[in-house]
């Protein structure tokens, strides 16, 4: 059961991938589409993502004030249109005012809000293609569907970072700047700053660090996979009706 679990991604793109490629006469044609549509979706896809960030905060209560994308990804344009977008990021984008009045609820609700699309759209799409030829809908499942397991060390570290430092918060184990800090969308860029004893994190010991970050990463993998895995439930409810339909 944990074996399958975790295989199931990786599964699901061995079968497109032969579903498309795989005793195809015209498979170089079919690469190329998957490659083109795989690409047009993620300049597509990369805005709405960091727009659901800020959605997603809204919804459950809380404030956004600034949420930069990068000028390749239509921050200009969007900044037209949202108050709260900037043009321009050192990331393709990334939420950097915002406030959830201190509820961990609206902060997993904002890191969580964009792969929705991935389990309504994503890993249904990704799984379609197992099953019938779609060079374009195998591009938008790769980026869509695959986006919980490529969004592993930013968002989902951060949910299980969220949860980590909350209950090391309750038991006393941590103070609240310690668990503030340790929260981090860049797992790499926060490896960094404990490096170079950086800020709040510069006199936190090694084993409480340690375990924080092994904990959240743990749970940032299970986030992840049981994201997908709920996007495979829909595939299979969606695959039910179409059967029933026919």
């Amino acid at each position: 059961m944990i074996g399958r679990f975790f295989l199931t991604p990786v599964l699901d793109l061995a079968a497109g991938l032969d579903r498309q490629l795989v005793g195809n006469d015209r498979r170089g044609r079919a690469a190329v589409v998957i490659l083109l549509s795989a690409v047009v979706t993620w300049f597509v896809y990369v805005p709405i993502h960091e727009l659901l960030h800020a959605w997603g905060c809204m919804a459950t209560g809380g404030t956004v004030t600034e949420l930069r994308i990068d000028g390749k990804y239509g921050g200009a344009f969007l900044a037209e249109v949202f108050p709260y977008v900037r043009s321009g990021s050192e990331y393709a984008g990334r939420l950097t005012g915002w406030d959830t009045g201190g509820s961990d609820f609206v902060y997993l609700a904002t890191d969580f809000a964009p792969f929705v699309l991935s389990v309504l759209i994503g890993v249904p799409l990704l799984k379609l293609a197992g099953r019938r030829r779609g060079a374009v809908v195998f591009g938008v499942g790769l980026v869509v569907g695959l986006a919980p397991l490529t969004n592993l060390p930013g968002d989902f570290y951060e949910m299980g970072s969220v949860v980590v430092t909350r209950v090391g918060m309750l038991s006393g184990g941590l103070d609240e700047p310690t668990a503030v800090a340790m929260r981090s969308d860049d797992v790499f860029r926060l490896l960094g700053e404990l490096a170079e004893g950086e800020g709040a994190l510069g006199g936190v010991g090694v084993v409480t660090v340690g375990t924080v970050m092994v904990l959240s990463a743990v749970l940032a993998v299970v986030f992840a996979w049981g994201t997908y895995w709920l996007g495979a439930g829909v595939s299979r409810i969606l695959s039910g009706k179409v059967r029933t339909v026919a």
